[in-house]
């Protein structure tokens, strides 16, 4: 920053895994996230076990309805982790990192529920941790938004079941990149 160095912008990240996939494919996927030839991003691991072309396209995301315009000004976001492998924690605190500096873009981390626009849900449905996202969602003022993050928060990826019946954002990926993350985010904020 002293040598005024710019950040790398988002766009130039060309990564396969995860990315969307193309094809046709027979596989038995054990997520299902091959049905009748359809590929359902979802639910895929990116295990990288079928004959499915990655495109290197990193839009695994999908923005089920339109966000508030209040949150282009700023955006708070509080994590939960309702039972991950970790990967998911790790992409999404890269986010505050000097590398994506998502301060750039007016994304914040909150330390309470009670300060945040948006829940972000990390892994799957465990019976111990639904009280604690119903009590975290119901803490936050509105208007909020719920984003769910990974695999496992979305389908319950190989293990279990999603962590919520609804969400806001749908950013796919096991762990999704933090590249995605943001370009969820901004496009969801953008969207008109």
């Amino acid at each position: 920053m002293k040598k005024r160095i710019k950040t790398e912008k988002l766009d130039k990240y060309s990564l396969l895994y995860p990315s969307v996939l193309e094809g046709v494919s027979d596989y038995n996927c054990p997520t299902e996230a091959i049905s009748n030839g359809m590929w359902n991003m979802d639910r895929c691991i990116f295990c990288r076990q079928c004959d499915l072309n990655p495109t290197g396209k990193q839009n695994t995301y999908s923005i089920d309805q339109k966000i508030p315009d209040i949150f282009k000004k700023s955006l708070y976001l509080y994590p939960v982790d309702s039972g991950t492998c970790g990967a998911c924690n790790v992409e999404f605190t890269t986010l505050f990192s000097p590398q994506y500096d998502s301060s750039r873009f007016k994304i914040f981390m909150a330390s309470t529920p009670r300060h945040a626009d948006a829940l972000v849900v990390m892994g799957i449905y465990t019976e111990g941790m639904e009280r604690v996202l119903r009590e975290a969602y119901d803490a936050m003022p509105e208007p909020k938004i719920v984003i769910g993050l990974g695999a496992c928060a979305l389908s319950g990826g190989i293990m279990g079941k999603g962590a919520m019946e609804k969400y806001d954002i749908r950013i796919a990926g096991c762990p999704p990149t933090p590249s995605a993350i943001l370009n969820a985010i901004i496009e969801a904020r953008d969207k008109k």
